[in-house]
């Protein structure tokens, strides 16, 4: 698929370097312009199109939400911000995520793999598979989402947990968070991706499947309302 263009709206100078950083280690994204307030973020809108917008909420002048509501067509759009109180609103506006401050590299990598996929053709949508090949030693496996109970990064490894197996193969863990819908799977910790729909039990802290207790990251804490 062809780069994604997006832009930053945020006064923070710290907030911007840091995103500004994220998106350049992420191929298929293109920054077109990081700006620190609305005003001149419209402008840009004016003349160039915009494909993914990374919005803060308390922003100089007009606030984030309310830019958000001026755009006639907006693009896909990344809340960031320190407030939590506003997602529910946001996720009225169609945002596509909302990410709490500070967040790490591998949250605003999931973010961003949900544009990518949501901007891919129909046809391949329509081809989305229900299992995925793995490479065990020198064959390759296959594994249905169905099936899986937890993923865990080992390294340069990561072990798939399923209901009567586990395999150990050489993959990173975001590279395999690529592969898996997000409506079956979800990230709780650097370490850990869970099949949702195999949760027996989870408080605060961590999350139950199958006899196996598995932490809750303390960056991953939103994910609790999902659960």
């Amino acid at each position: 698929m062809s780069k994604v263009k997006c832009i930053i709206v945020e006064d923070e100078p710290l907030a911007r370097q840091i995103l500004e950083g994220y998106i350049s280690r992420v191929p298929f994204l293109d920054l077109q312009g990081s700006f620190e307030d609305a005003i001149d973020a419209m402008d840009h809108f004016r003349n160039q199109p915009v494909d993914l917008l990374f919005l803060d909420i308390h922003l100089p002048e007009i606030k984030g939400l309310t830019f958000l509501k001026t755009l006639t067509s907006p693009p896909a759009v990344i809340i960031t911000t320190a407030y939590h109180e506003y997602a529910l609103e946001g996720y009225e506006l169609n945002v596509v995520d909302y990410l709490l401050k500070p967040f790490e590299f591998e949250r605003f990598l999931k973010a961003v793999g949900k544009v990518k996929r949501d901007m891919q053709p129909e046809q391949t949508l329509a081809e989305t598979k229900d299992y995925l090949f793995i490479n065990i030693q020198l064959k390759k496996v296959k594994v249905y989402f169905s099936e899986i109970l937890f993923i865990e990064s080992q390294k340069e490894y990561v072990k798939i947990v399923t209901t009567d197996n586990s395999y150990l193969t050489k993959v990173s863990t975001q590279e395999i968070e690529g592969l898996l819908p997000d409506a079956l799977f979800q990230r709780i910790h650097r370490s850990y991706i869970i099949a949702t729909h195999q949760v027996r039990s989870f408080n605060s802290e961590t999350v139950e499947i199958n006899g196996n207790t598995i932490p809750i990251g303390r960056a991953y804490k939103h994910v609790l309302k999902r659960l």
